[in-house]
C-alpha cells in the first residue's frame, strides 16, 4: 500500500469553502480512480496549514492519479492555496486500514 502526503498552505479564512470543495469534488474524483483506498485530509486549528493523506493499492495507481487528475484537482483548489503544493509517496509500513475496511464490508 502507497500512502501520497500533500501539503498545503490555505490562504486565510478559506478552510471552509476547502473542506466543501474537497468533499463535494475531489474525493468523488478519488472514488473513481483505480486503486483509491481512501482520503484523510487534515486541517491545522488556525485553519492555514493542510495536510491530504490518500491511501493507494499500488505506487502506479498513485502515480496515473497523479498524471492524469491531479492537475485537475490543483486547478479546483488554486483560489483557495496559497504557494505550491508539497507532494510525496511512503509506502504503508503498518497500519489498521485494512482491518477497518474489512470490518466496514459487514
Amino acid at each position: 500500500m502507497i500512502a501520497r502526503k500533500v501539503s498545503l498552505r490555505l490562504k486565510p479564512h478559506t478552510a471552509q469553502e476547502f473542506r466543501r470543495v474537497v468533499e463535494d469534488q475531489v474525493i468523488p474524483l478519488l472514488r473513481k480512480q483505480k486503486g483509491f483506498q481512501d482520503e484523510i485530509m487534515l486541517i491545522a486549528p488556525d485553519g492555514l496549514d493542510a495536510i491530504g493523506i490518500s491511501l493507494w493499492e499500488e505506487q502506479e495507481d498513485a502515480e496515473a492519479y497523479h498524471r492524469r487528475t491531479f492537475p485537475g484537482v490543483q486547478k479546483v483548489l488554486a483560489k483557495m492555496i496559497e504557494g505550491t503544493l508539497q507532494v510525496k509517496s511512503y509506502e504503508v509500513s503498518n497500519s489498521t486500514f485494512h482491518i477497518i475496511a474489512a470490518h466496514a464490508a459487514f
